[in-house]
């Protein structure tokens, strides 16, 4: 623990490369340190995968023309104890590096993204 999963619609594969995508969200999970300047995160618990979502539907299923219509869901679970500043910085990392990666694919179709962090016992 932690593992970062993301969802996403499986027409995003032609849109985004997932494997340095989440090379770059592990990197950003392994930078991260606390206010005693403490890492976050193990280096040999911290886990990144992905997985497309081959049948969905998004909104009311008519993108406007030229566009699609698609949605990246990233799910953080993580051991309890990490302060509410240490989750939100996390948070913050982790978004920067999806828009890094992302944002091409946003400005030309519509792509919904969540990020939800998750306190496992």
């Amino acid at each position: 623990m932690p593992h970062l999963v993301i969802l996403y619609t499986g027409n995003l594969e032609s849109k985004v490369d997932f494997d340095p995508l989440c090379r770059d969200l592990a990197d950003a999970m392994l930078a991260q340190r606390d206010e005693q300047n403490q890492v976050v995160f193990p280096l040999g618990g911290t886990r990144v995968y992905a997985y497309p979502a081959p049948h969905f539907a998004v909104a009311d299923g008519k993108p406007p023309a030229g566009q699609s219509m698609g949605f990246i869901y990233l799910n953080l679970r993580m051991a309890p104890g990490r302060s509410a500043e240490v989750k939100k910085t996390v948070g913050e990392a982790l978004m920067s590096v999806l828009h890094r990666h992302l944002d091409a694919a946003i400005a030309r179709d519509l792509i919904g993204v969540t990020l939800q962090i998750d306190e496992n016992p």
